[in-house]
């Protein structure tokens, strides 16, 4: 299995807001960096984009070291999940789960595409390269569909 060293991250200018999402992959020397963004969205909505895109983007199963500074994204894929899908998409106080449909389109890449994935949280804006770069794109994402809203 090839390894993949990905970094992922999401922003939101309010919340809800603009967003973006960013991330960085890297396999031996080769680099690939991806970002996008949403006009309307929430911090949490970027956090699951960046790495759904990440995932997305590889094209054969792979061993992949996932840094993310989202406990969020971190505990649903990893604790959370299994319970809401028994649930039917409820949390346990028989609420619908919040982006329900990114949960989805994650879990896919995460069970049905091969991989293996080793999850490890990252605290943000702390300097750590991988994840500044993260943000870096993300932010990009966000000015990408801000000025993409700009009257022309």
């Amino acid at each position: 299995m090839t390894e993949v060293t990905i970094y992922t991250d999401g922003a939101c200018k309010g919340n809800p807001g603009p967003g973006g999402w960013g991330a960085v992959l890297r396999a031996g020397s080769a680099e690939r960096e991806l970002y996008g963004g949403e006009l309307q969205t929430t911090n949490n909505r970027m956090e699951l984009r960046a790495v759904i895109e990440a995932l997305a983007a590889l094209k054969r199963p792979c061993h992949v070291h996932l840094y993310l500074d989202s406990e969020y994204v971190r505990k649903g894929i990893t604790e959370w999940l299994p319970n809401w899908k028994a649930r039917g998409w409820r949390t346990a106080d028989k609420k619908p789960v919040k982006n329900a449909d990114l949960w989805r389109q994650l879990d896919e890449l995460v069970h049905l595409r091969g991989h293996h994935i080793d999850w490890h949280w990252v605290r943000g804006h702390t300097g750590h390269p991988g994840n500044e770069r993260a943000d870096a794109l993300a932010n990009r994402g966000v000015e990408q569909v801000r000025g993409a809203a700009l009257p022309r």
